[in-house]
């Protein structure tokens, strides 16, 4: 199941409610402020701050 970009308009990082963004390759959402990964599964994003992984830029 594909995620559906037009959610990025309405979902924001749990920690500091700042934007999201969609890496497609790693099928995980980016909060670059908090440097946090949130897993994307079966095309639902989980956004829990405990699923949540450490994100460094490539």
């Amino acid at each position: 199941m594909a995620f559906d970009k037009k959610l990025l308009e309405i979902v924001a990082c749990p920690v500091c409610k700042g934007k999201l963004e969609y890496d497609k390759e790693a099928q995980q959402l980016i909060c670059k402020f908090d440097k946090l990964a949130y897993p994307i599964t079966e095309g639902i994003p989980v956004l829990l701050e405990n699923r949540a992984t450490p994100w460094v830029a490539e």
